[in-house]
């Protein structure tokens, strides 16, 4: 599938959090890496549209994937990546893929309109929790580091429900947080 809905929420975590949610759950000890390359144009288009580009890699496969504001979570759009390709994009020499350039198209972004700002690698664990699926994350960019608990569901009624039984179990407040790539521009200029 080129394209589907994420609905998802998020909260970040202090270290001891973390560390609770870790050894309450049954979350496995040792995590999987994945590293995202995030793209932007020098005037920011993308992040004035509300959308993000990034490639993300995991376990030796490259997914270009645009994410985009929709009527329900965010419409994510991919398209799969080959090594050789990757490097051009990491080099400044971004090449255009079928599904996320036809998504682009409607901004008049071009391949050649895109830099590559850097990267956030994550230390991920997953795992299936009453109807949806859970995510603790630990991310590293920019000499920074954070926590994150991510829930991931089927709708916006069975996620908010979860996450909030979820955080009033293990007293964690609700906290405003933005996605990855939003703290990853930020760490860039905390102005923002």
């Amino acid at each position: 599938m080129t394209q589907e809905i994420e609905i998802e929420y998020k909260n970040i975590l202090t270290k001891k959090e973390f560390e609770l949610l870790l050894n309450m759950l049954p979350f496995s000890i040792e995590g999987k890496t994945q590293t995202n390359y995030y793209f932007e144009t020098k005037d920011f288009r993308l992040k004035e549209n509300g959308a993000a580009l990034r490639i993300r890699e995991k376990q030796g496969a490259y997914q270009l994937t645009l994410k985009e504001p929709n009527e329900t979570g965010l419409l994510e759009t991919h398209d799969t990546l080959s090594e050789e390709e990757v490097d051009k994009w990491l080099s400044g020499k971004p090449i255009a893929k079928e599904h996320t350039q036809k998504q682009l198209d409607k901004w008049d972004i071009t391949p050649s309109t895109l830099t590559y700002f850097g990267a956030l690698t994550t230390v991920r664990r997953e795992i299936p929790y009453r109807d949806v699926l859970l995510v603790l994350d630990y991310s590293t960019y920019n000499g920074q580091a954070d926590y994150e608990l991510e829930l991931e569901a089927p709708s916006e009624e069975v996620g908010r429900s979860v996450f909030q039984s979820l955080l009033k179990q293990f007293a964690i407040p609700e906290r405003k947080t933005p996605n990855k790539i939003q703290r990853f521009f930020q760490s860039l200029d905390p102005r923002e």
